[in-house]
């Protein structure tokens, strides 16, 4: 089957077979591979992206269900080569560290800013809770969420 469906803002086409995920399209069909394909479960959130506006994970979404549909990953998030506020926190508060989860809290992190500009820590936490990180106790990526709320 082909879908055709908008990612960050440019209209692309992919042909998919019926069981395939939104995620695997997007990584092996279509060339964004940002979004990482961790527990394809939606447990982890490492494929979290924006489905119509709303934070989904990719590997729970099928791929013709996408069809018709907008879907904004990390890799749109930022201004050509300008890093999104959000991914340049990340990077300067050292919220980074082996990557595959980065992409995941970074959109859901640009989510909940949109939603909530100045957001507490349980909104932090609640935002976040979706999103497994294996590398780090949560502090930088939580300093990284601040910094990004006062940019």
């Amino acid at each position: 089957m082909r879908v055709s469906l908008t990612i960050n803002g440019e209209r692309h086409e992919a042909d998919c077979w019926e069981g395939e995920s939104l995620l695997f399209a997007l990584r092996e069909k279509l060339g964004f591979p940002g979004s990482k394909n961790a527990c394809e479960q939606g447990e982890c959130g490492s494929c979290s992206v924006l489905y119509d506006g709303t934070l989904v994970c990719a590997c729970l979404v099928l791929a013709a269900q996408a069809d018709g549909h907008e879907v904004t990953t990390v890799e749109g998030l930022a201004e050509g080569e300008e890093l999104h506020p959000v991914q340049q926190a990340f990077v300067d508060a050292g919220a980074v560290q082996c990557g595959f989860c980065t992409p995941g809290l970074v959109v859901a992190t640009a989510d909940l800013l949109r939603r909530s500009p100045d957001p507490s820590d349980d909104e932090i936490r609640e935002a976040l809770s979706g999103n497994l990180c294996r590398c780090t106790g949560y502090a930088k990526i939580f300093d990284a969420v601040r910094a990004a709320a006062r940019s």
